[in-house]
């Protein structure tokens, strides 16, 4: 543990500032780094990552809401439905071996990586194709809300369910299914976005680390360290926000997952 005392602090410090920037990257990354760098197995990466996207999310949430940007109704909601699933996607996780978890977190960090690059490439050179139809949920400009119809819950809460449990499975906080989902299902501008799924993946998270410690899943010095390191990259992430392109560090988080995701399938094979 000594050799890792500044290692670890040092690696939620990236995931944070990755998080504050994209609101979901941070989280997707979090358990390769630790099976990467820190050697350990899925199913103690997971709980330990869970920790991480916990705290710092609710630090992102909270700077979320008193800028106004936060959907706080729509998160409360998602994560309802991620709470339900997420207990049962940690046990599955602890059922299932090593390595055909990590075979399956690559293939998802695989597919995450090359769609969120072709998106923000084709966002760039303004070559994404509008959407057909409006999405089911669109916000009233004249009281800032969204509006709620049944097509807009039901998206929202196959949103929640999968994020919840694939959270519990991988440790992945849900963040690469809120942060597409919004997208395709309602007109929020991208900051809202990126909190809204702030504040799903702090409730969520939190839920799944409890969860944990309970279980006598979770290793406590690992995840207090590597969780502070978060918080402090995540303070970094949303000063950087205002200064960098989006689009520029999704290309970038993209490329770095799909490398992230190739070690790992070598890691397991």
């Amino acid at each position: 543990m000594d050799s890792h005392t500044l290692i670890i602090p040092a690696l939620g410090v990236f995931v944070g500032i990755l998080m504050g920037l994209t609101g979901a990257g941070g989280g997707i990354l979090s358990v390769p780094i630790l099976v990467f760098f820190v050697h350990l197995p899925m199913a103690e990466a997971s709980p330990i990552a869970l920790c991480a996207i916990a705290l710092s999310a609710t630090a992102g949430a909270i700077i979320g809401l008193k800028e106004k940007i936060l959907r706080y109704k729509a998160a409360i909601f998602m994560s309802i439905f991620g709470l339900i699933m997420s207990p049962i996607g940690l046990w599955v996780a602890n059922k299932v071996p090593n390595m055909p978890l990590l075979l399956l977190f690559s293939v998802i960090l695989i597919f995450v990586s090359v769609r969120l690059y072709i998106q923000a490439h084709k966002t760039i050179h303004g070559t994404l194709p509008p959407s057909p139809t409006p999405p089911p949920c669109q916000l009233d400009l004249s009281i800032s809300k969204l509006i709620w119809t049944m097509p807009c819950a039901r998206s929202l809460m196959y949103a929640g369910l999968t994020a919840g449990f694939l959270s519990g499975l991988l440790g992945v906080g849900g963040g690469f299914v809120i942060v597409p989902s919004l997208k395709k299902f309602t007109d929020l501008p991208m900051k809202s976005i990126v909190a809204t799924s702030l504040g799903v993946l702090a409730i969520v998270s939190t839920g799944g680390a409890l969860v944990s410690l309970a279980s006598g899943n979770l290793n406590v010095e690992i995840a207090s360290l590597f969780a502070l390191g978060s918080l402090v990259g995540l303070v970094f992430g949303k000063l950087m926000e205002r200064k960098i392109s989006g689009t520029r560090v999704q290309q970038i988080f993209a490329i770095f997952a799909f490398l992230v995701a190739l070690s790992l399938i070598y890691k397991a094979v």
